[in-house]
Formats: C-alpha cells, structure tokens, sequence
C-alpha cells in the first residue's frame, strides 16, 4: 500500500454546508480509520481546507474512495488534489 495525501480547498460561500455535514463527514472518516486507511486528518487552522492522509493502491482508487465524502457528495469542496507521497524521514517513514 502506497501513503497519499488528499488535500482539499473551501470555499468561505460552502461553510454552512460544511457546517451541517460535517458530523456525517467525520463519521465518515472514522470508518476509514476503523479500516486501517485513514492515517491522520485534519482542518487547515486558516480554515481554508484540510490535509488527509490515507493508505490506497493508486490514485484512481483514492479518488473513487473521496468521491463518497460526504463533503463531496454534496459538493461542498472548491478543489481537491490527490498526490501519492513517500515520507522518507519522521512518524510517517
């Protein structure tokens, strides 16, 4: 299994939406942890998005995967990105 890094970008219009869907998001995101994909997640402090790192086989199945996010599904990401990372060095190597 290969490590990636999700990254995504809100926009400031979306934050009620997020607001509403996010106990479902982070449920979400739970069971991906509960699996043994999810290896951290968090909220940029700026609140301009958030950085997730999962385990997956390729990128075509991590997007497959976020495509379920329940901040997806109601489209409440401006942008999103999915880069396969290697850490060579600190908790992550």
């Amino acid at each position: 299994m290969a490590l990636f890094a999700v990254a995504y970008t809100y926009s400031p219009a979306m934050t009620d939406g997020r607001d509403t869907h996010r106990a479902t998001h982070r449920a979400w995101l739970g069971e991906l942890l509960e699996r043994g994909v999810l290896v951290s997640s968090g909220p940029y402090t700026d609140g301009s998005g958030a950085l997730i790192l999962v385990e997956g086989t390729d990128v075509a199945s991590v997007r497959e995967l976020f495509a379920q996010d329940p901040f997806a599904v109601e489209n409440l990401i401006e942008e999103s990105s999915i880069t396969e990372w290697k850490p060579v060095m600190g908790a992550f190597a």
